[in-house]
C-alpha cells in the first residue's frame, strides 16, 4: 500500500510529461535534426552537412547584426518596462478609492492583441495622418512632419514606445502582487523608528520585491528575445533591414528563402539564447530563496 502511494505522484505527472514531450522535446529534436542538413525546399537539395550551418552562422553578418539588435531591444525595453511598471504598481497599490477601476483601465493595453496594437501604433506614427506628428506640431516641436517609419532611429523609438505601452501593465500586475504580499506592520515599525519614505522603499520595499522583479524580468526577457509580431506588422524589418531582429531574420530564412536547414540552426541558436537568460534568472531567484 505504501509503495502504491509513492508511485501515485509519478503517475499523476505522466500526462503533463507526455504533453511536454510532444509539444517541446519532439519539435526541438526535429529542429536540431534539420539543422544538420543543407535542406532547401526551393532547390530540393537535402544533404547531411553536420554542424556546418552553425559554423556559417558565426560568419553571417546579417545574423550577428540581428542578434545585436535583439539584445539592444531587450535592454532598452526591459529598463523602461520595469521602471514604468514599478511606477504603475506603486500608484495602484496606494489607491484607496477606485482601485478596481484603475487596475482594469491600466490592463487594457496588455489585453489588446499584439497585431492590433502594432497596427494602431503604426497608424499613429504615419507621417501624413498620424497622431504623433499632429501632437508634436500642435506644441511647436517640429517644423515639418517626421517620417517615423522611414528613419532607423525614429523607427526604433516608435517600436520601443509601442512595446512598453503594450507590456508595462503586465510588469505592473506582477509587481503589484508582490507589493500586496509585504506586511504593513514592517512599514509601521519603520515609521516608529523614524524612517522616511525613501528609507522605507530602499530598506523594505525593494529587498522584499526583488524576487518578484526577477520573475517579471524572466517573463519579459523571454518575450523580448522572441519579439516578432510587433516589428513584423509595424516595419517588416525595415527601413533597409535596420529593425530586423533575430526572430524576424529566422522567419524570413525559413518561409521566404525556404532554407530549412539554415533556418533550423538559427532557431536552435535563438532557443539557446532564451535558455541561457532563463537559467541565469532562475539561478538568481534560487539564491534569493536560500
Amino acid at each position: 500500500m505504501v509503495g502504491a502511494n509513492r508511485k501515485l505522484p509519478y503517475l499523476l505527472l505522466l500526462p503533463a510529461l507526455a504533453v511536454i514531450v510532444l509539444v517541446l522535446l519532439v519539435p526541438l529534436g526535429y529542429c536540431f535534426y534539420l539543422s544538420l542538413f543543407k535542406h532547401s525546399l526551393g532547390t530540393g537539395i537535402r544533404d547531411f552537412i553536420g554542424l556546418n550551418n552553425y559554423i556559417a552562422l558565426l560568419g553571417d553578418h546579417r545574423f550577428t547584426a540581428s542578434v545585436f539588435r535583439t539584445m539592444l531591444f531587450v535592454s532598452v525595453t526591459l529598463t523602461l518596462e520595469i521602471s514604468v511598471g514599478f511606477g504603475l504598481a506603486l500608484m495602484m497599490h496606494s489607491l484607496v478609492r477606485g482601485r478596481g477601476l484603475v487596475r482594469a483601465v491600466v490592463m487594457i493595453p496588455w489585453a489588446v492583441p499584439t497585431v492590433i496594437a502594432a497596427m494602431i501604433w503604426g497608424w499613429m506614427f504615419n507621417d501624413r495622418l498620424g497622431l504623433a506628428n499632429r501632437l508634436l506640431d500642435l506644441v511647436g516641436l517640429i517644423p515639418a512632419p517626421l517620417v517615423w517609419l522611414a528613419d532607423p532611429a525614429l523607427t526604433w523609438t516608435a517600436i520601443v514606445m509601442a512595446e512598453v505601452w503594450k507590456t508595462a501593465p503586465f510588469v505592473a500586475l506582477i509587481i503589484l502582487a508582490g507589493l500586496q504580499m509585504i506586511p504593513i506592520e514592517l512599514y509601521q515599525a519603520a515609521e516608529v523608528d523614524g524612517a522616511g519614505a525613501f528609507q522605507k522603499f530602499r530598506m523594505i520595499t525593494l529587498p522584499l520585491l526583488w524576487p518578484t522583479i526577477l520573475l517579471a524580468l524572466l517573463f519579459r526577457t523571454i518575450d523580448a528575445l522572441r519579439v516578432f509580431d510587433l516589428i513584423m506588422v509595424m516595419t517588416g524589418g525595415g527601413p533597409a533591414g535596420s529593425t530586423e531582429v533575430l526572430s524576424l531574420y529566422n522567419y524570413k530564412t525559413l518561409f521566404s528563402h525556404l532554407d530549412f536547414g539554415y533556418g533550423s540552426a538559427m532557431s536552435m541558436a535563438l532557443f539557446l539564447l532564451v535558455m541561457s537568460f532563463s537559467l541565469v534568472y532562475v539561478r538568481m531567484m534560487a539564491r534569493r530563496a536560500l
